[in-house]
Parts: structure tokens; sequence; C-alpha cells
């Protein structure tokens, strides 16, 4: 199935000044999912995050469901109706059905989300996900992945092989004590040579202070600025007092000085990614 824009359900949308690939939004009492490991006792507004984006200079935004929500991704589809500069990574049950799957992608999303922080690794070779994700790359859609870097190198593999694209979150979460020397990173970074692999310049104080720019040259020259894309994370949950939108956004300008590199990486590659284009 070919991959659709914005415009296929829809009028034009703005012009992309930047996109922010990792957001989430939420309000106290959604229904929360058994199991979780983290409970917000704050709301994250759709309109809390419209205004970060203007006041930042960016059009676009990603809105990442978050784990405690679960497969209820009712809130996330609400915010899509109402914002046509959106998309959206949706968390699914892996017997979704294709019916629903497609209503979504309909709505706007682009994406499911593998959050396996903390979690098993289900069989994604065979069963019930090996079907789930043969529905998705008929949607053409992406998978993104939250996951430690040791185990991120099996995991890659299998969504590749099911034929799906794949964005790994955070940088890929290497071992704080063992950095850019973790093979599991290491490993990562040979995976960027598919093609189909995509790494978010996201959330870095969840991977220990000094991680992102010992592994900026790496990811520069492994990925290339058209397989990165930044992304706010914000509400930064469970280190909202480490980090705000405005600090989040400048750390792009440290990591990226050249302009040319961070459009590519703010506009050009999101856009595509993210079907806004």
């Amino acid at each position: 199935m070919p991959r659709r824009c914005w415009r296929d359900r829809g009028p034009e949308v703005a012009r992309i000044t930047g996109v922010d690939s990792h957001a989430h939004i939420f309000r106290r009492g959604l229904p929360l999912a058994g199991g979780r490991r983290y409970t917000p006792d704050y709301d994250a507004t759709l309109q809390d995050y419209l205004g970060h984006l203007a006041a930042n200079g960016i059009s676009h935004g990603v809105l990442v469901q978050p784990s405690f929500l679960g497969t209820d991704n009712s809130f996330l589809l609400a915010a899509l109706a109402a914002q046509p500069e959106l998309r959206g990574i949706a968390v699914v049950a892996p017997d979704a059905s294709l019916e629903s799957l497609a209503a979504m992608d309909r709505a706007g999303i682009v994406g499911l989300r593998l959050n396996l922080a903390g979690a098993p690794v289900p069989d994604l070779r065979g069963g019930p996900w090996a079907d789930c994700l043969a529905k998705a790359a008929r949607l053409g859609w992406q998978v993104e992945v939250q996951r430690t870097a040791r185990d991120l190198p099996a995991i890659v593999a299998a969504l590749l092989g099911a034929g799906v694209d794949v964005v790994v979150d955070h940088f890929g979460l290497p071992d704080p004590d063992l950095g850019i020397d973790d093979p599991g990173f290491c490993a990562l970074l040979a995976l960027a040579g598919s093609g189909r692999v995509w790494l978010k310049l996201s959330g870095p104080y969840r991977n220990g202070p000094g991680l992102p720019g010992a592994a900026m040259p790496l990811v520069r020259k492994a990925f290339g600025p058209e397989r990165l894309v930044w992304g706010s994370d914000w509400p930064h949950t469970q280190f909202e007092r480490a980090m705000d939108f405005a600090q989040a956004r400048a750390r792009l300008e440290v990591w990226l000085p050249d302009p040319r590199e961070r459009a590519v990486v703010l506009v050009d590659t999101p856009a595509r990614l993210f079907r806004f284009v």
C-alpha cells in the first residue's frame, strides 16, 4: 500500500519550519494501563504543546502514545483530528485488525510504538506480533522502538525482516556506564547502513551525562542527517525538572552547529518520514 501524506486526507498543511518528532499529551483522569511504570500527576495538554511549538518556531509535531495510556489511543486521535499539523505514533495490541489500523492511518497515525523499557521482548518473528507487523508494513508504517541498546540489534533485525522501517528512540539508550562503547550502540550504528533505520536525537537526560556529545560524531557519520530526527520529548516525563521545551530545542544547535545539516534533521528528513509531504 503506498504511503500517503496529509494532503490525501484533507487540505494542505502549513509551511514546515520544523518538526518535533517526539512528544506526548495526556491529562489526569484518562484510563491508565495496568502494569505501568509511571503515572503522571499533572496534565500535558494539546494547547500547552502547541504553545511550545509556536514559541520555538516549530510548525509541526509528532505525538507518541504514552505507555501509561496503553492501547487506548482515543486522546491522541482527538488531537490529530483537531490539528492537521500533527501526526501520531500509536500503541496497539498485536491482534489489532487491519481495518482498525487503516482507520488510524486515515486519521494521521503513521506508525506504531514498541516501548519495551522494562518489559519482556516479544516474539516479533512469529505469532500475533508477526501478523501485526505485516499489517503495519502493508500500511507503510514505521515502528518506533524504545529499548536499551544491548537488546536493539536483535529487535531491529527482526523488524527489518518484517518489512517495516524502524525509528529508534533517545540515541538508542546505551548503557550509561559504557556510553559509546556499548556493543549494542555500536551494532546500531552498523545497522544504519540498511537505509531503513532512523535515530531520534531526543531525551539526552535518559542516557547519563556526556553521552550526546560523545555520540554525535558517530551518529552523524553512520546515519547522516537524512536518517536523523530531533524530538523534544516534551513534557520530559520523569525528568520534568531537568529539561523544558526551549532547552531541548537549544540542544540541537549544539549537536548540529551547521545550519544546513540542522535544516535537514529538523525539516527535510522528518517531513518525509512522518508524511507531512
